[in-house]
């Protein structure tokens, strides 16, 4: 290299090392860099005494019953402790993080895992003060719950930020408990958004490489402002410690959950009463979409709150009262996190023109259960039906009265139609958006020429759409 290379390398990174420093400047709240010594600890000064540790006492566990213990000998050869002792064996004890929201009602937010099954709480706060800790209520589903403390003494509170607002590349830091080092603090950026699949039926995930590690459960996610943007969830991980791959549950999520166990004491989910899958491009093409993103409604549930705003089936939900729907899982938490009787305005496309219906959500609670002669593939239909027989939709069958179709007899291990997603026990109600009534009606629209199959699929008490080639 020359040496007028690399003066000009030199001035490029200097350039490019001003230019990321401009960017840290102007994240950052004033004063947190100034000086000769930049620091966080400024904005910690502030957050750290409101990350708290939980420490958790579970419930006695009984040892098992075997008619053996009850013989003398026995017990004093194999030093097994006597009935009275065995009653009540040493109790597990378990630790993770915890963050105060509501100074003066007491409120601590933490993980649903990390309170399961507990016996006794006790929060401990950075100065060390102790309090029993009561249980208001938690969400599985989430991972959330609350506890409550009772004091006259201060309490410091996070306040909670919109976590919308977070955009992948903004500094995060992770404060809790790893592995029983108190007031552990980490910094990162956050790495990736809407993250799904991890376990949780809602979920909306934020990934971050701060360090996340056994402990840091139900700890602080926050900004450089101080305020909190998630709740330190998961890991993922082979051996249990930090590669760089953590989550934590978005702070508008935590928040709605937060607020209806505060006020109930547990969660009251809304129901819009629909089956759905993600719109593909492979189905968008079918539809003669435009759009490769949204929720086919594969069934509206009887007298659901969908089917009183006029939802129909093949519609593409877009929207939710003005953000966009890119999949179910998005759609699930749009109407699982409100609240049964809040009132949602839905964006659809129906036949390619865009419509917008109002329902009034119901109880997820009283939602029923929901998933999703004969003629043979091989001879007459669709070379994508091989495999599969086909037959009439008898009276013993479950759907018998409430829809029309050809129930799937039977298919073929490793065949097309396996390899599309026929299963036996399926009915298919329609093929490319016509109405399928009998085998007759199945041999025409699905016939040999025909190369594109779209099938409307009723599985058990569910539906969904297959697209065959």
């Amino acid at each position: 290299m020359t040496p007028m290379n690399k003066r000009i390398n030199a001035l490029f990174l200097s350039c490019l090392l001003l230019l990321c420093m401009s960017s840290v400047h102007a994240a950052v709240p004033s004063g947190m860099l100034a000086g000769d010594n930049p620091s966080l600890a400024p904005m910690l000064d502030e957050a750290l005494p409101a990350v708290v540790n939980v420490v958790v006492t579970g419930k006695p566990q009984q040892m098992p019953d075997n008619p053996l213990f009850n013989d003398p000998f026995f017990r004093r050869f194999f030093d097994v402790p006597d009935q009275q002792q065995r009653q009540t064996p040493r109790q597990p004890t378990a630790a993770g993080s915890g963050v105060i929201v509501d100074a003066d009602k007491g409120y601590v937010l933490t993980n649903h895992h990390v309170v399961t099954d507990a016996e006794k709480i006790v929060v401990r706060l950075n100065d060390n003060r102790e309090y029993d800790a009561k249980l208001i209520g938690d969400d599985p589903e989430t991972d959330i719950a609350v506890l409550q403390i009772k004091t006259d003494d201060k309490l410091t509170e996070l306040p909670i930020a919109n976590s919308d607002d977070l955009r992948v590349g903004d500094f995060v830091v992770a404060i809790g408990n790893p592995f029983g080092l108190r007031q552990t603090v980490t910094s990162g950026i956050v790495s990736g958004l809407g993250r799904h699949g991890l376990g949780n039926r809602y979920e909306d995930f934020i990934q971050t490489d701060a360090s996340i590690n056994p402990g840091n459960s139900g700890g602080a996610l926050v900004n450089l402002k101080g305020e909190l943007v998630g709740i330190n969830s998961a890991i993922l991980s082979r051996t249990g410690g930090n590669i760089g791959i953590g989550f934590a549950i978005p702070s508008n999520l935590v928040n709605s959950v937060y607020k209806q166990i505060a006020e109930n004491g547990e969660v009251r989910r809304g129901r819009l009463g629909v089956v759905g899958q993600n719109l593909t491009a492979d189905l968008a093409s079918a539809f003669d979409l435009d759009i490769n993103q949204g929720v086919v409604v594969a069934q509206v549930m009887p007298d659901s709150p969908a089917a009183k705003a006029g939802i129909k089936e093949r519609d593409v939900i877009t929207q939710v009262n003005g953000k966009d729907i890119d999949d179910f899982s998005q759609l699930a938490n749009a109407i699982g996190l409100k609240s049964p009787g809040d009132k949602v305005s839905i964006t659809l496309l129906r036949n390619g023109k865009q419509r917008e219906v109002k329902a009034t959500l119901g109880n997820a609670a009283d939602a029923p259960d929901a998933a999703g002669g004969s003629a043979s593939a091989e001879n007459d239909l669709a070379s994508g039906l091989d495999g599969a027989n086909f037959g009439p939709l008898t009276d013993d069958n479950p759907l018998a009265g409430e829809v029309e179709g050809v129930v799937v007899k039977d298919v073929e291990r490793g065949s097309a139609a396996a390899r599309a997603g026929l299963r036996p026990g399926d009915v298919i109600t329609s093929i490319n958006r016509q109405p399928v009534k009998d085998v007759s009606q199945l041999s025409k629209l699905a016939g040999p020429d025909v190369k594109q199959l779209l099938l409307h699929v009723r599985r058990g008490g569910g539906a969904l759409f297959l697209l065959i080639r």
